[in-house]
């Protein structure tokens, strides 16, 4: 149960961080099935940023899992609590200065808008990993689909639970027959542009 008896500090104002790196933040929030490349893909675009210098931060979905949301499990209602925690903590990092990477599979439209609404005024992109589901299980890098198919992974998404593809995203990236880099170009280009000190 929330408290109500909270009072919200006033904190130095968020730019003062942002002058000091030399950068405005963004989110950059990767959605896809299992095995599109989400996770390829952000890692790829926060080397290449490092590299220029940039500030960053990537909030892996089985990272997230082995720490901060451990506690939760695959229902509905536990999916949709991931995805928040993950936002709150992107839009925190983001407020920082950061330009926070998230791979999450994120699989419904819902979620993700959560997900937007919490980064309130900070720039937000929703990045579409737009791989076909039979590409994803030929890829299959965990076994997952295989298991899936068989009956023992419940609820997987694009299998035996929904994944509603993005009505309008920012940037929408294909990794079939694409290497990573050349996957990643497009997205890399706009987050430079984006987080570019004047």
């Amino acid at each position: 149960m929330t408290s109500t008896n909270l009072t919200p500090h006033v904190l130095q104002p968020r730019e003062n961080r942002w002058i000091q790196l030399r950068q405005r933040p963004v989110i950059a929030w990767f959605t896809g099935l299992s095995g599109s490349g989400k996770s390829s893909l952000a890692n790829a675009v926060d080397q290449a940023l490092t590299a220029q210098g940039r500030h960053t931060m990537l909030l892996d979905g089985d990272n997230l899992r082995t720490g901060l949301t451990r506690d939760l499990g695959f229902s509905p209602a536990d999916r949709d609590e991931n995805v928040r925690r993950t936002a709150e903590a992107a839009a925190l990092m983001a407020e920082a200065g950061l330009i926070v990477l998230v791979s999450l599979i994120s699989p419904l439209r819902a979620e993700r808008a959560q997900a937007r609404r919490i980064a309130r005024d900070l720039p937000f992109l929703e990045v579409f990993v737009s791989t076909p589901l039979a590409v994803c299980e030929t890829r299959d890098p965990k076994g997952l689909y295989r298991r899936a198919r068989t009956g023992q992974i419940p609820d997987f998404t694009g299998i035996s639970a929904p994944y509603e593809t993005p009505d309008a995203p920012e940037l929408i990236l294909t990794t079939e027959n694409r290497c990573v880099t050349a996957s990643a170009e497009p997205l890399l280009d706009a987050l430079l542009r984006l987080s570019a000190w004047p």
